[in-house]
């Protein structure tokens, strides 16, 4: 018989790949993610006015980290809580709770009051719901990563946050079915319901490509890494198309200042500052490695006569079409306002790289991008089209 863990773990790990801003689940038998300091001196930061008592719910995994070591720079107090079975190297002087959200079981925090609550590690409404209904006596705010694929609609180019999002009765009918693009719907019906039991005390960022040091779902890794390797790369499309991407530690860094600041309502935690072409991506990756690399654009019809994937085999990119259009072209307007910021994607690459060449066990193979064999085949195709 299928149990709610059973159903729910399914779920979220079909949604983590599929969704922008999905945080990814740890793979059955991974190792430790051994985490590389990050790029600017986290010192640097500086205290904040105003020290805050901060509960994560999850803080181990590729998000939370990040969180986590910014609210401590910050001077901030933390307490994690998590089901104390992911990275329990980390952290070692804050204090750590022992939970289960899946059951549910929030018996840990029984008793106890925090200023904020920073919720990264729920992909599954149900998950959201039964941390609202504990907490909500219990915090002061609760911020709550969502994702860009709550939007319901991916063709209209610069949508903000107001732009549709997936109904409840989207939610419902997804959930029923079994379908796989219920990551969206999950991500919708949450930030209802933390906006529903905590008004204007509620917070939603809705990430888009999470990457950098530290993210094993390879959906930004491959293209270092690739170009790490050397010789001829397969590139999608004409490099025309637009990307965007937020580093780990800036988004971090943000949902934490967010909290500070006592802010409310939804952001598009989204990057760069200015449009960003796929070419330039790519170009910009290549610039950080010293192996000799000839990028190859192909277009999108041959890639698609060999049944090439967009997204998870051409990671950062989708097959261009008006339904496609607004996929990496959303509104980061109102989070850089409230400080969002970003770091070189120089940084951003040569971290990410420099953390897969470290990482414990990093002769796996990449679970995204193109396999070497796949993307030789198609190659040789290319060149004797002529």
């Amino acid at each position: 018989m299928t149990t709610r863990r059973d159903f729910l773990a399914a779920a979220a790990a079909t949604g983590a790949g599929l969704g922008l801003g999905g945080v990814p689940l740890p793979a059955a038998g991974d190792g430790p993610v051994r985490r590389r300091a990050p790029a600017t001196a986290i010192g640097s930061v500086g205290r904040a006015a105003h020290p805050l008592r901060l509960l994560f719910l999850g803080g181990t995994g590729f998000l939370g980290p990040a969180e986590v070591e910014y609210a401590l720079a910050r001077g901030h107090t933390v307490t994690l809580f998590n089901r104390g079975r992911t990275n329990t190297h980390l952290f070692p002087d804050v204090e750590k709770l022992v939970g289960d959200r899946a059951e549910p079981d929030y018996s840990a925090l029984e008793g106890r009051t925090w200023d904020a609550v920073l919720d990264t590690s729920a992909n599954l409404a149900p998950w959201v719901a039964d941390a609202c209904r504990v907490l909500e006596g219990s915090v002061g705010r609760y911020l709550f990563v969502s994702s860009l694929s709550a939007h319901s609609d991916n063709a209209p180019l610069g949508q903000a946050e107001d732009a549709p999002v997936f109904s409840r009765a989207d939610y419902q009918d997804a959930v029923a079915s079994g379908d796989e693009r219920a990551f969206g719907p999950n991500k919708a019906e949450g930030e209802r319901v933390v906006f529903e039991t905590f008004g204007d005390r509620g917070l939603v960022v809705r990430p888009g490509l999470i990457v950098g040091p530290g993210d094993r779902s390879d959906r930004f890794t491959y293209w270092p890494v690739r170009m790490d390797r050397g010789g001829e790369v397969v590139a999608p499309g004409d490099g025309t198309v637009g990307a965007q991407i937020v580093d780990v530690r800036d988004l971090g860094g943000f949902n934490v200042r967010l909290v500070e600041q006592e802010a409310e309502g939804t952001y598009n935690a989204v990057g760069p500052e200015a449009p960003m072409s796929m070419a330039e991506m790519l170009h910009g990756v290549r610039a950080v490695t010293a192996a000799p690399v000839r990028i190859t654009w192909i277009p999108a019809a041959f890639l698609r006569e060999h049944d090439v994937g967009a997204w998870m085999e051409m990671p950062v990119w989708v097959y261009p079409g008006p339904e496609t259009a607004g996929f990496m072209a959303w509104d980061n307007t109102k989070a850089i306002e409230a400080g969002l910021t970003f770091r070189p994607l120089a940084d951003t690459a040569r971290d990410t790289l420099a953390w897969w060449k470290e990482e414990p066990g990093r002769e796996r193979a990449l679970t995204t991008g193109l396999s070497a064999e796949k993307e030789a085949a198609i190659l040789r195709a290319w060149h004797q089209r002529g």
